[in-house]
């Protein structure tokens, strides 16, 4: 049935319980390549409790895309097989602990539609809360509905995106996904069968299972901490993007990357396929 419009902006879920421990942590961090090189101490301290030295565990600052997986305002009744993330935007109030108890609140921000052929945007607010009600991070997503436009709602207002500076990149960086990758990922959270049944991938209108986006989200991640970062989830205030095509499990990703102050923007591509895949993209660093 067509989205329920004014409606849906009313659904809303306040203080859902929420936990993870350090196994979910080292998990996430799997899933988006961290310790590939397994005597990459760097890398090591995102996927290993057990040191020789005691060591902190590190947490990848894009674990809150998954910490609350789950998490949403109410049920809105969409054609699952066409949906696909069309942003991600998480502003970080405080660093992420390795493991924790939360709540999380939920609400329907915007519904945009952008017609009967060409889909739907629902845009999501998720703020995740400590023990203390203290607020640890605000999770805002978009989600692209390719088969549930013309439901009669606004199809303007949404915010505008950053602006990727017009000069050659200061850096760049391939980073390397793996063929299984998805299937790794996956166990955070996302069982969307798209990502992991040729079947229903190809019933979707894809060659093969995609990688999730919030993997391709949390690879852009990698990309900035061991350039700009120092390795230092601490130093991340916000982390943003506009997904724009899809990444197939085994791809090489190039990020590229700007610096002005404390502003990092990236984009990342395939190289081998000639396609942007992540634009617009946005770290706030402290």
């Amino acid at each position: 049935m067509p989205i329920d419009y004014p409606a849906i902006l009313d659904l809303k879920t306040e203080a859902a319980p929420y936990s993870w421990s350090d196994r979910e942590v080292m998990l996430y961090a799997l899933g988006i390549g961290m310790g590939s090189d397994p005597l990459n101490e760097k890398e090591l301290q995102f996927v290993n409790e057990a040191f020789a030295t005691p060591k902190p565990l590190k947490v990848i600052p894009t674990f809150a895309s998954v910490c609350v997986w789950g998490a949403r305002p109410g049920f809105i009744d969409l054609n699952r097989v066409m949906v696909l993330d069309g942003e991600r935007d998480i502003t970080f109030h405080k660093p992420i602990s390795a493991a924790a108890s939360v709540t999380a609140d939920a609400r329907v921000r915007g519904v945009y539609d952008k017609g009967r052929e060409k889909g739907a945007i629902i845009q999501n607010e998720v703020v995740v809360k400590d023990g203390a009600s203290e607020k640890m991070v605000t999770i805002v997503s978009s989600t692209f509905a390719r088969g549930d436009g013309g439901f009669g709602g606004p199809s303007e207002g949404m915010p505008e995106p950053h602006q990727i500076p017009r000069r050659a990149p200061d850096r760049s960086i391939d980073i390397a996904t793996q063929p299984d990758q998805a299937l790794i990922y996956r166990l955070s959270g996302d069982r969307n069968p798209l990502h992991s049944d040729p079947e229903l991938a190809r019933r979707a209108g894809f060659p093969k299972p995609v990688l999730h986006g919030m993997c391709t989200y949390g690879l852009t991640c990698r990309a900035v901490l061991q350039t700009y970062a120092d390795y230092d989830p601490s130093a991340f205030h916000r982390h943003r993007v506009r997904f724009s095509a899809p990444v197939f499990p085994g791809e090489i990703i190039t990020v590229n990357l700007w610096q002005d102050g404390n502003s990092i923007s990236f984009e990342a591509h395939v190289r081998e396929r000639q396609v942007t895949v992540v634009k617009n993209g946005q770290t706030l660093l402290g």
